[in-house]
């Protein structure tokens, strides 16, 4: 059983999930960066300046002029602005696995190629697909 499992992580499927998952997580700070430094700016711009990041509702009655305030006192919040980021995030990124697997399937699903031999319905050997007549039984209806 431990050289069975040793194959496993050796092998195969383990190798790949692992270089997959450190793959993901270096894309997703990708994707994260994306979003917070490119994608949101020029959007708060036309809506009138607004930092998305600084959007939040403070919910103990305090005022608080940034998230970094609101953070460094401690008091609850709903956290629009990061919720906003985190959400187009997570739209970019799938997007870009969905453009990722859909490219994988084209190339996985190449197309068999067509048969070049059919089989005589007669005598059971296999021929040419052109073929008018079996050449082994003489049969004309193959």
């Amino acid at each position: 059983m431990l050289k069975e499992f040793k194959d496993f992580l050796i092998k195969g499927s383990v190798v790949d999930m692992a270089v997959g998952f450190i793959f993901g997580a270096a894309f997703a700070t990708f994707v994260k960066s994306l979003v917070e430094n490119v994608v949101m700016p020029p959007i708060g711009l036309l809506l009138g300046k607004v930092d998305f990041s600084q959007l939040f509702i403070s919910l103990d009655g305090n005022s608080y002029a940034t998230l970094a305030e609101l953070e460094k006192a401690g008091a609850p919040a709903i956290k629009l602005g990061v919720f906003m980021n985190d959400t187009i995030s997570f739209l970019i990124l799938g997007f870009v696995v969905f453009m990722f697997i859909k490219s994988y399937n084209k190339l996985r699903n190449v197309e068999a190629p067509a048969p070049k031999t059919k089989i005589c319905s007669d005598c059971a050997m296999e021929i040419p697909v052109a073929a008018k007549k079996c050449g082994y039984c003489g049969n004309t209806a193959v």
